[in-house]
């Protein structure tokens, strides 16, 4: 009897468990759906093209630190051909060939560096003005400029941070390549598609620790750790399908054929443009799930006004002691 009872109380836990998940995914995608992912995910297409050189050279530079520039600006090319094409990864090539070009210690390599700068934070900065849309965070209205260069300054950081998380991915790749060779070799041959699944799990982890880092580094606002990893790891399973998916539709369509010369470019677009769709969703699942079941996500402008808030009821407070 006690048994049965327990059953029961575990299973209608269980579907109330699997009711809110369902709840929590339609109503996620009503509300991401309202607020015009479209529109946003276009301007962080458009302006990704523009930031791409920037931020090819940052990481190139930080990671080849590592592992040597050559190889990773090969690996870029190795990623960009699967997922987008040859032609677009030989697009991606010249770009960054170009950039190497610029002679140092001139008046005119300052200016690119600056422009390289500016351009690489550009992308960052548009999606930070997407999820203050999207999550309907007030930005901090005082002291515009330092504002300005404080975001900029926060997406070179969190840049710098994919820097990082490249070489370590490259050498978790490297490391699983040999021992899987090792293995299947020597051992046991069977256990090839067990290292398959671990490569995934690891490409996974990294890419919902990105997504989780944007929804919490770049929104002017308040949110846990915690409250972002349910949407993070959502957004970077959705980043996998929607990397193998596209891969079929570009390899099989050539969508960019229409566009002759700016096929690459238009390539680069389209696959920014889907991706930041997914981006937006993931963001409004995390603001939902941290309202219903974490600590609802907060502008700092609405935290430091309701302090002040505080502060001033304080000092009325303290004021009417006094002249008591």
């Amino acid at each position: 009897m006690e048994w049965s009872m327990n059953f029961k109380t575990i299973t209608t836990r269980l579907l109330n468990i699997l009711k809110q998940t369902g709840l929590l995914f339609k109503d996620s995608f009503l509300s991401w759906s309202d607020r015009q992912p479209f529109r946003s995910s276009a301007v962080i297409s458009y302006y990704a093209i523009f930031s791409l050189p920037g931020i090819l050279v940052i990481i190139i530079n930080l990671a080849g630190y590592f592992l040597g520039e050559g190889a990773v600006a090969k690996e870029i090319s190795t990623q960009i051909s699967g997922m987008i094409g040859p032609k677009t990864a030989e697009t991606v090539e010249r770009i960054i060939a170009n950039v190497y070009m610029t002679e140092a210690f001139t008046l005119s390599s300052i200016i690119s560096v600056v422009v390289l700068f500016f351009g690489a934070t550009g992308l960052f900065y548009h999606v930070q003005i997407s999820l203050h849309s999207l999550w309907k965070v007030k930005p901090k209205p005082k002291r515009i400029f330092l504002k300005y260069l404080k975001d900029r300054f926060f997406a070179f950081l969190l840049m710098l941070g994919f820097g990082f998380l490249l070489p370590i991915s490259l050498i978790f790749s490297s490391v699983l390549s040999a021992t899987k060779s090792w293995i299947t070799t020597n051992l046991f041959k069977e256990l090839e598609p067990l290292f398959y699944y671990i490569d995934l799990g690891i490409s996974l982890g990294l890419i919902t620790i990105l997504f989780g880092a944007i929804y919490v580094i770049l929104p002017d606002a308040r949110v846990r750790w915690r409250d972002t990893w349910p949407g993070a790891f959502l957004a970077s399973i959705l980043f996998m399908i929607a990397k193998f998916a596209l891969g079929l539709y570009f390899a099989y369509s050539n969508p960019g054929s229409t566009y002759g010369a700016a096929g690459s470019i238009i390539l680069l677009m389209l696959w920014t443009n889907y991706n930041a769709l997914i981006l937006l969703y993931g963001a409004e699942f995390t603001r939902l799930f941290a309202e219903r079941f974490g600590q609802k996500i907060i502008s700092v402008e609405d935290i430091n006004r309701n302090k002040d808030t505080k502060d001033v009821k304080a000092d009325i407070g303290d004021a009417r002691t006094k002249q008591e």
